[in-house]
């Protein structure tokens, strides 16, 4: 929504600091629920992704990046709707959550859209509410703490941004609250409804943004 009244990149900037600590709070609370292997995998492809998009950076209109994951979104989804997942089925390739990973870290640092990528690749594995959240809370805490220097480099981190920051900061400990609340009462099958639920409205949001 910020991203209407100001651009792509500045919103990134301005978010970045509220995420962060949204991150640690998640973090704080489900310290003890992530799962540690796929995170071992997950985090060198996350940290490459935002690397390439360091390096692109000025080569790229974020709107069209946002655009393009927002169809990504509505493509998985309708593959999780017309092919539903059964007991046993094969949990993802690695190739496939290395590229997914590396994509959420190069999306996340050009347009703060690094969500629906790494839950393509994590949707399927089936975690718990508890270890799928407590997972991205770890994942996230280190790509946006990672791309303090890359933004401070690209002149995205002035007073104003770092002004507005502070101003939606108090939001963040409700945010995590009710999603703690959440994970530690829903039940497996409802809570990735509601994580379908949100991949649909962010997907149509980042279409509507860059046609808009």
């Amino acid at each position: 929504l910020m991203a209407l009244s100001v651009s792509v990149p500045q919103a990134a900037a301005i978010l970045m600091p509220v995420l962060l600590v949204m991150d640690l709070l998640g973090i704080a609370a489900f310290r003890k629920d992530f799962d540690r292997a796929l995170l071992k995998f997950m985090l060198p492809w996350g940290l490459l992704g935002i690397v390439i998009g360091t390096l692109s950076f000025k080569l790229l209109e974020a709107r069209w990046v946002a655009g393009i994951v927002g169809v990504f979104t509505l493509l998985f989804l309708a593959q999780r709707l017309l092919f539903a997942p059964k007991a046993g089925d094969a949990p993802p390739p690695r190739w496939a959550g290395a590229l997914l990973t590396a994509t959420s870290g190069f999306t996340s640092f050009v347009a703060h859209a690094g969500g629906p990528p790494i839950n393509a690749y994590v949707i399927p594995l089936g975690l718990s509410p508890l270890r799928f959240t407590g997972t991205m809370a770890y994942f996230f805490f280190v790509i946006n703490l990672a791309k303090w220097v890359p933004y401070a480099w690209l002149g995205l981190l002035d007073a104003r941004n770092l002004g507005t920051s502070l101003v939606l900061l108090p939001l963040a400990p409700l945010g995590v609250w009710i999603g703690v609340r959440i994970a530690r009462r829903i039940n497996q099958q409802l809570f990735y409804r509601f994580i379908y639920v949100g991949m649909l409205l962010t997907g149509l949001k980042l279409i509507w943004d860059a046609v808009v």
